[in-house]
């Protein structure tokens, strides 16, 4: 039986025939490119016939219909009220005009340049991001993003124009140093880590990242590395760490888009507070104070079962409103890590990561990206060079570095210290630019032409190679 008129906010008839969307929440999650999370959850399109309708309806939508209407209510949700409660309207003056088809067109046309994006950043908020980029190619999603310009400092400078970081992921499956140790080597005699030097813990308890937070200490002082250190633990341990005298640089957490996804991951926004007060007392920036690293990725939400009737993506730039609070020197999505219940396949892993990427850049984030994807689902190495390849074009921050692209302590495929060294070839990206002059000094690399290692093993690495073979280096 035909639903009634009034089951629908949203209506748009063609060809004779009237398509129905019951509110915002449904229009957005029926525009979105299919992807099998939303599947699952039966939020998606029935049929690529309704996904086009739903992205002709939503690109009529006023923007300033997202701040009448809350996609998650404002009493329930401590991410809603940070979305509505530090909304600039000022900065949204600019585009208040607009609708989402509207911005898209405005958002690629010469208008935007690079300094009007960043004028506009405060009055965007994450569903304005999610619902363009639902309407948006993927060379959209690229040409956008690569004029959006993010800089952030710890002890080296990242996100500047024509560079690409990258994070030094030595992780191991027992923790152990040497092992350890023997990754960020191999690692460092790859031109990787100037993002971040970034271990998950297998052993996640306060006394083993104090452990593993003294041992990258030690290295990047020994060797007067500009970079930093992070051990990927719950921010509340970070916390006790810091209480109990640990040299932390950043504070880590997985963060999610609604207030009942970071409940169940265990935090709120007033334990991120705290925990960035705490990492700033410290003072170990030398050129900057972002001081907190972030992780998200779509499907969070929907497998913690708190997306409110939301679509995962749109779930995933709300959490963007989060990290953007405080002012992080790393975010990066971790595309395709979930699984294939949420990102079946290449083609769904290229798009969320795109979309990721675009959507963090919009709204101000130094944004990077785990082009990764587990052994579930269906994909392989070249679904991610592609990935890789299009990021590096759209002006990606940052992404990660493990050894033979096999992460052996969290089972999952991602890139490879070879890997970043392609982009940066192909491309013509560089490093950050401290990082670059101290793989000079150190004889790693050289950067004149193009960026190349060099063929001898660097003579200050010479006597800890010989520690970790035991002498028959």
């Amino acid at each position: 039986m035909p639903q009634k008129r009034s089951q629908f906010q949203f209506r748009h008839t063609l060809a004779g025939r009237t398509f129905g969307f019951v509110d915002l929440a449904d229009l957005m999650a029926k525009a979105t490119p299919a992807r099998s999370g939303d599947r699952l959850a039966g939020f998606a399109a029935e049929s690529a016939e309704e996904r086009a309708i739903a992205q002709m309806t939503l690109a009529d939508v006023p923007l300033s219909l997202f701040l009448q209407q809350a996609l998650v209510p404002y009493e329930d949700d401590e991410i809603t009220r940070l979305i509505l409660d530090d909304h600039d309207l000022t900065a949204f003056a600019p585009i208040a005009h607009l609708t989402v088809g509207g911005f898209r067109d405005w958002l690629l046309s010469d208008l935007a340049t690079s300094d009007v994006l960043t004028s506009i950043r405060a009055g965007v908020t994450p569903e304005m991001a999610a619902a363009v980029s639902k309407i948006m190619r993927n060379q959209d999603l690229i040409l956008v993003a690569k004029k959006c310009h993010i800089k952030t400092a710890f002890r080296n400078t990242i996100g500047l124009p024509g560079h690409l970081s990258t994070r030094l992921q030595p992780n191991h499956p027992t923790d152990d140093l040497t092992g350890i140790a023997a990754s960020m080597l191999d690692g460092l005699l790859y031109a990787n880590g100037d993002a971040v030097i970034g271990i998950n813990p297998a052993t996640d308890n306060v006394q083993q990242a104090t452990r593993l937070i003294k041992m990258m200490d030690e290295v990047i002082q020994h060797y007067e590395i500009p970079t930093q250190s992070c051990v990927l633990t719950h921010v509340t341990n970070t916390i006790e760490c810091i209480e109990q005298g640990a040299q932390v640089d950043l504070v880590f957490q997985s963060i999610g888009g609604t207030q009942a996804t970071n409940d169940s991951f265990g935090f709120n926004l007033a334990t991120l507070a705290e925990a960035q007060a705490a990492a700033l007392s410290l003072n170990r920036g030398t050129v900057g104070n972002n001081v907190m690293y972030f992780e998200t990725g779509q499907g969070s939400a929907l497998s913690a079962n708190a997306h409110h009737g939301l679509d995962q993506q749109t779930c995933e730039a709300r959490a963007y409103a989060v990290a953007r609070k405080f002012n992080p020197l790393l975010v990066n999505t971790v595309v395709g890590f979930i699984g294939p219940e949420y990102l079946y396949n290449g083609k769904e892993i290229t798009r969320a990561g795109l979309e990721d990427h675009f959507c963090g850049k919009l709204l101000g984030l130094p944004m990077g990206c785990d082009v990764c994807y587990t052994n579930h689902a269906e994909a392989d190495q070249n679904d991610m060079d592609n990935l890789l390849t299009l990021l590096g074009v759209a002006g990606c921050t940052f992404i990660m570095g493990i050894p033979g692209s096999d992460d052996i302590m969290l089972n999952y495929q991602t890139t490879s210290f070879h890997d970043a060294l392609y982009a940066r070839r192909a491309l013509g990206l560089k490093p950050a630019p401290e990082f670059e002059l101290w793989l000079e000094k150190m004889a790693i690399a050289s950067s004149r032409n193009t960026f190349s290692l060099n063929d001898a093993l660097p003579d200050a690495f010479h006597h800890s190679l010989n520690r970790l073979t035991g002498g028959h280096s």
